[in-house]
Order: C-alpha cells, then sequence, then structure tokens
C-alpha cells in the first residue's frame, strides 16, 4: 500500500519529570530529550512502523529546527515531502511527560506551520495513494488529499475540510477533548461514511452513514504505562491503514485500539516495531 499523513509538525522539547512544577517551584526533572513530533509527525511514525512505509506532506520552518525536523524524520524512515516557509521558524512545543499519571502538558511556542496546496510539493501523487490522513493544512491541500482513494481526517482540520468541501471516509477524533468536536457544519461539509470517536480506557464508538454503529474496546496493554502523548494520533494513523487495506470499520477501529495501546507504554515519541499488531 501507498500511505500518507498531509499535516503539521512540530518540534519537541521533552521534559520527563515526576508532576508538574507547582507556581514559583523549582522542579528537578528526571530526564530531556527532543524531537520532531506533533500530532502530524506521531501519526507519520506509527504508520511507517505499521506499515513499513508512509509519505508525510507537511511545512516547516527555515530555521536550524525546520532542517532538523525534514532531517531526523526521514532518518526514521518517513518519506518526508516538507515545504520551507521562508521567514518562518519551526514551531516548538514544551511537552512535559509525567511519569505519576502518564499524562502529557504542552506549551506552544509560535503559529502552527501547516501545508498549502501552493507549496511546490508534489501533490498530484496523493491522486495514486491507497489513504491518507489529513491533520492540516488549507483547502487546496485538503482537496489534493482527497485525491487518495481513501482519506481519514481530524475535526481538528474543520476550518480547512469545510473550506474544501470535500467529502472524507472517516472524521475520527476524541469524543472527551472539545478541540475534536464534530459540529452539524463540518459534518455537513464532509459527509463521513464513518464517524469514529475515541473514549480512551473505555476504547471508543463508530457510526456509519447507512445509520449502522458499533463499539470496540480498548486493547490489553502490552506493558506498563508510560505517556499518552501521540496515542490518539496513532489510533487514526491504524485506521487509515485499516480502511485503505480493505478491513471494515470494526476491524480497523481494532487496529487502532492495539496500535494506541502500543504507543501508551512508550516514552514519546519513541515508536517501537507495530507491524506484528498488523
Amino acid at each position: 500500500m501507498r500511505l500518507a499523513v498531509v499535516g503539521h509538525v512540530e518540534w519537541v522539547d521533552f521534559v520527563v519529570a515526576p508532576r508538574l512544577p507547582r507556581p514559583g517551584e523549582i522542579l528537578h526533572a528526571a530526564s530531556a530529550h527532543e524531537g520532531p513530533a506533533g500530532g502530524g509527525g506521531m501519526a507519520a511514525y506509527a504508520m511507517r512502523s505499521l506499515t513499513d512505509g508512509c509519505a508525510f506532506y507537511c511545512a516547516v520552518g527555515e530555521d536550524m529546527r525546520g532542517s532538523r525536523t525534514v532531517e531526523d524524520l526521514g532518518a526514521a524512515g518517513i518519506a518526508v515531502a516538507g515545504a520551507v516557509h521562508a521567514g518562518r521558524e519551526q514551531r516548538r512545543t514544551v511537552t512535559y511527560l509525567t511519569t505519576g499519571d502518564g499524562e502529557r502538558t504542552i506549551t506552544v511556542l509560535g503559529p502552527r506551520l501547516v501545508p498549502h496546496g501552493a507549496d511546490p510539493l508534489d501533490w498530484p501523487a496523493l491522486a495514486g495513494f491507497d489513504g491518507a490522513f489529513f491533520t492540516a493544512g488549507d483547502a487546496a491541500a485538503a482537496g489534493a488529499a482527497r485525491g487518495a482513494r481513501v482519506l481519514v481526517a481530524t475535526p481538528r482540520a474543520r476550518d480547512a475540510l469545510i473550506a474544501a468541501g470535500v467529502g472524507v471516509d472517516a472524521l475520527v477524533g476524541s469524543a472527551d477533548d472539545p478541540g475534536e468536536a464534530m459540529d452539524d457544519e463540518l459534518l455537513a461539509a464532509t459527509r463521513p461514511r464513518w464517524v469514529v470517536q475515541t473514549e480512551g480506557a473505555r476504547g471508543g464508538a463508530w457510526r456509519a452513514a447507512d445509520g449502522a454503529s458499533g463499539r470496540w474496546a480498548a486493547a490489553p496493554l502490552p506493558g506498563p504505562p508510560v505517556d499518552a502523548y501521540g496515542c490518539g494520533d496513532a489510533f487514526a494513523a491504524a485506521l487509515t491503514a485499516g480502511l485503505a487495506g480493505g478491513r471494515s470499520i470494526a476491524d480497523a477501529c481494532a487496529l487502532g485500539a492495539r496500535v494506541g495501546a502500543a504507543l501508551l507504554c512508550e516514552r514519546a515519541p519513541a515508536v517501537g516495531d507495530l507491524s506484528p499488531l498488523w
């Protein structure tokens, strides 16, 4: 299969600590590391690890971190189609990974960089892809992503999806995250064949345009939980791969649950070999 992620990537400074610092406190972290991640980046890592291939259409800054982003993603085996946005700095985040509760807490530095249809990328090539997951971009980028045989999108890309007016095979998001709510305008514009909502440890639910619906249970964890960073993005990447591979919506959601559980047991942004889950 040929699979792609179209979306955003951020340079992330990860701080591993037992808890968040209190106001005015000096807190000693257990460790720290950095690298490219964010929603689109984590989806690309997971898709590459699960299926042994992923093209990543994204935008990066015209600075050292932007260059490092492309280099590091490429070193991870991802085929990066990265548009350099002149005069822009790579967006950064500082992310606390707290060992006490496995949570991630994110502080964003700078405006989001997203790929544009006017960027000099090989957008027509997406018409030859089996599946694409759209996390961010402008309307033209969303339209190009629709060239893939299967298109899955996050409601976080709401404005671009509405402006593009393209239908999607699936909208996928967290039922517990207000930023991933699916309102009537978005549903009318995208006409999803399936709406998929994750519910963390409760599993999740899907409903189809023809009225069918179903649920899946959370997958057993392959080890002790570490942190939740990227689990939802990995679920969406696996869902995309499953649907592109001809699996039923129920089977694709179950695959996504297994992949999300695997990431919960790794220290972000690490993604181990997911191919046995396929």
